[in-house]
Parts: C-alpha cells; structure tokens; sequence
C-alpha cells in the first residue's frame, strides 16, 4: 500500500462484509480481555492482550522507572488510537479520501488530586481534548459528517464520555510468608 486512501479503498470491503454481518443478524458481543501482571524489581506493569504486549511505567516522580507510558498517557494514546481507527472505517465506509490523518490528544493529572486542600482537584486524569488534524480533497460538509459519525461511534470516546459501573472482586492467596507471620502472631496472642 502506497497511501493512506489505497489502505482506505482496501478496508472498504471489510467495513462492507461488517456492516452486512450486522444488518444480517450475524454479528454479536466480541469478548475483550487484558492480563496485567507487576514485576518484582521494577514494578514495571506487563500488559498482555491476544498475543501483544506492552510496558507500563510511571516517571520517577511517582515511584517508577520511566521504563513505558504511565497508565493515564496510555489511556489518552487509546484515546487516540481508537478516534483514529472510527476515522478510517468511518472514511472507507462513507468513502471520504484522506492523504494524512493525526489525532493529538492532550488531558491533565494532578497529583494533588483528592488531597486534604486540593478535594476539588480529580484524581483522574481530566480536561482531556482532541485534536483531527486531516488532510484531505472532500468538502467542509464531507468532513463534517465523517466528524460526526465517528463521535457518535467511537468506542472508547464513548466509554469516556458515558462511564459504565465496573465489577470488581478479589481473589487474596495467602503466600508461604503470610501464614509464617499468621502463626507467630497466632503464638503471641
């Protein structure tokens, strides 16, 4: 593929052979599922999703390495990764030509947040914004209907704009060192 329109005009059967599956019937849930794990020397955090994996760190300013994007960065390049995928569907369904596409995303974190003095201040990351930077021949009206199509079908800006209520639950395993300690307080008591 030469261009991001070649890739365009490739996509758009699979959006087409989606879109049928959908109308069809055909189409439903899709199970997601991310593995998380913490390594002992650095705390660093090992994402694991199908068989892709990526490193997730914190500055040093906040107990880590700088060894990989902090989770708030993370989830703002999902942000950005996710606005910028519904773009391309979105543009090869509606057959919009793009030469260039670029989605800056920018949001802020306090670490004062939830302090006493600073309740006011979100723990989570907060005043986030994007920017579509697009290049492309179609007209003011075709690029504004792209837009709006893709903020009205974008997963993940979606999710941020609506929150849902998440399960939790945890599953505590005793270690070796837990029940040793458990006993001498056990024989002190």
């Amino acid at each position: 593929m030469t261009s991001l329109n070649h890739y365009l005009s490739e996509k758009r059967s699979a959006v087409l052979a989606r879109e049928a599956l959908i109308e069809a019937g055909n189409a439903g849930p899709n199970a997601l599922q991310a593995r998380v794990s913490a390594e002992g020397r650095s705390g660093v955090r090992r994402i694991r999703i199908r068989d892709h994996q990526v490193i997730s760190d914190s500055p040093p300013d906040f107990a880590g390495y700088n060894l990989g994007p902090s989770s708030p960065e993370l989830q703002l390049g999902v942000l950005g990764s996710c606005v910028t995928h519904i773009f391309l569907i979105q543009a090869a369904h509606r057959q919009v030509p793009i030469d260039s596409l670029e989605v800056e995303v920018s949001g802020k974190i306090d670490p004062r947040g939830g302090r006493p003095g600073h309740e006011q201040i979100p723990i989570w990351p907060h005043d986030i914004a994007y920017v579509v930077h697009l290049d492309s021949p179609a007209s003011d009206e075709e690029v504004k209907a792209l837009f709006d199509a893709v903020e009205s079908s974008c997963p993940i800006l979606n999710l941020l704009k609506n929150p849902q209520e998440i399960r939790a639950e945890i599953l505590h395993n005793r270690t070796q060192a837990q029940e040793s300690r458990a006993g001498v307080e056990d024989a002190i008591a």
